[in-house]
């Protein structure tokens, strides 16, 4: 079992960066593949951005690909999202979501979630 914890969150501008970070606990937080989740008002949760457990896998949806980068140090338990470039449609509560199985987008093997971090950008 693994419990996180998302920081990093905050209100900006349009442009501005911001980079959101999720501590894990447990000692096998290396056996996870990790997710960072956002859903804005009235939208669906969408997966933003999967890493697997090394890190040599990565997953970005179309909405953020080439802005945000998602990384990972095991042996501080943590992974991050850095998001350049931000957008006012980036607005959302991020969630830090871990699965055991090592398919990317498979939503439904998130089973553990963090509490969330709201994320504002200002136009």
């Amino acid at each position: 079992q693994v419990q996180l914890v998302e920081s990093g969150g905050g209100l900006v501008q349009a442009g501005d960066s911001l980079r959101l970070s999720c501590a894990a606990s447990g000692r096998t937080f290396s056996s996870y593949t990790m997710g960072w989740f956002r859903q804005a008002p009235g939208k669906e949760r969408e997966l933003v951005a999967a890493i697997s457990w090394s890190g040599g896998r990565t997953y970005y949806s179309n909405s953020v690909k080439g802005r945000f980068t998602i990384s990972r140090d095991n042996p501080k338990n943590t992974v991050y999202l850095q998001m350049n470039s931000l957008k006012p449609e980036d607005t959302a509560v991020y969630y830090c979501a871990a699965s055991s199985t090592l398919i990317l987008t498979r939503v439904e093997d998130y089973n553990y979630w963090g509490q969330g971090t709201q994320v504002t950008v200002s136009s």
